[in-house]
């Protein structure tokens, strides 16, 4: 039999207690056990089981005073609230695993220097604790890094900026301090050594306008000191490799040798004056982080101080 029914809108679809108190009654027959089993009162079962049926509108049970028949309403309307209680569990489960970084995406630019060099160790740690979510590191050349964060198609980057930008914040994890690198035949100095002591050696370092050129030309005109730039690259990555290969003494962050990628180095912190050289997490200030992007934020904070 046909009951009165509410204009259908978004406020007239059934809410998601109706549903259980519907659920509930199908199953156990009674709406005493269905009462028992969502811990409400009696009456209240049955206010929610008329309040869907006036949403509906129409019966879904034939009511008796010993017992609850079934109509072929019901039957049909079984299959649909399990289904979207199904799915509304679904979305709570799925929004709380996005929620504790269980699962998600995490994009993060930073210069080819630092994803082979800093960052595998520290992707291995947050993947092992965060397996179910996705890296994406899109590595750029060092002019290219700023544009890149700024650009927005990434969640922060991981680098080192040279000179405060508009727009964009940082928060150091990473301190650091530049060192001579060479092969262990080298005949250094005793450690450290100074920019004057390192004015005697041929050098490899990036070319003029390149990452910490800059901070490695203001060192020798700080020290009074002409260096010997024998090779000039564009990555620091690729002088490691050639004073590794003995074609002179490469000028980088220390960090840049720590995780044994090159054992076949030896390093001298570089001292009169000492050059800091800091990594930081950098992102756009009106960017707030997904939950998975805070949890790489907070492990890189917590593995710098360390």
């Amino acid at each position: 039999m046909a009951i009165h029914k509410e204009p259908l809108s978004l406020r007239g679809l059934p809410s998601v207690r109706q549903l259980r108190a519907f659920v509930a009654v199908y199953h156990t027959g009674q709406v005493s056990a269905a009462a028992e089993r969502l811990a409400l009162t009696q009456p209240a079962v049955t206010m929610l089981l008329r309040e869907l049926e006036a949403r509906l509108g129409i019966r879904l049970f034939d009511r008796s005073t010993r017992a609850l028949r079934r109509t072929d309403a019901a039957i049909e309307a079984l299959g649909y609230a399990e289904r979207a209680l199904a799915e509304l569990e679904r979305l709570g489960a799925s929004m709380a695993a996005l929620a504790d970084a269980q699962r998600g995406q995490v994009r993060i630019a930073t210069t080819s220097t630092i994803a082979q060099t800093v960052l595998p160790r520290l992707l291995r740690r947050f993947l092992e604790r965060h397996p179910g979510v996705r890296v994406e590191v899109q590595d750029v050349a060092p002019t290219n890094f700023v544009d890149t964060v700024l650009a927005g198609s990434v969640d922060f980057g991981i680098g080192t900026l040279e000179a405060a930008v508009v727009g964009l914040h940082e928060q150091v994890f990473l301190r650091d301090t530049l060192v001579a690198a060479a092969p262990a035949s080298t005949a250094f100095p005793a450690r450290p050594i100074s920019w004057k002591q390192l004015a005697a050696l041929p050098l490899v370092t990036v070319r003029s306008g390149y990452g910490i050129r800059r901070r490695i030309d203001a060192a020798a005109a700080s020290a009074g000191v002409h260096l010997q730039i024998a090779h000039e690259v564009s990555l620091l990555s690729t002088a490691l490799a050639m004073a590794a290969s003995g074609l002179g003494v490469a000028v980088v962050p220390g960090s840049l040798l720590q995780g044994g990628g090159h054992p076949a180095l030896m390093a001298r912190r570089l001292v009169r004056p000492v050059v800091p050289r800091d990594t930081a997490v950098v992102h756009r200030q009106t960017r707030a982080h997904s939950p998975a992007a805070q949890a790489f934020v907070d492990m890189l904070l917590e593995a710098g101080s360390e």
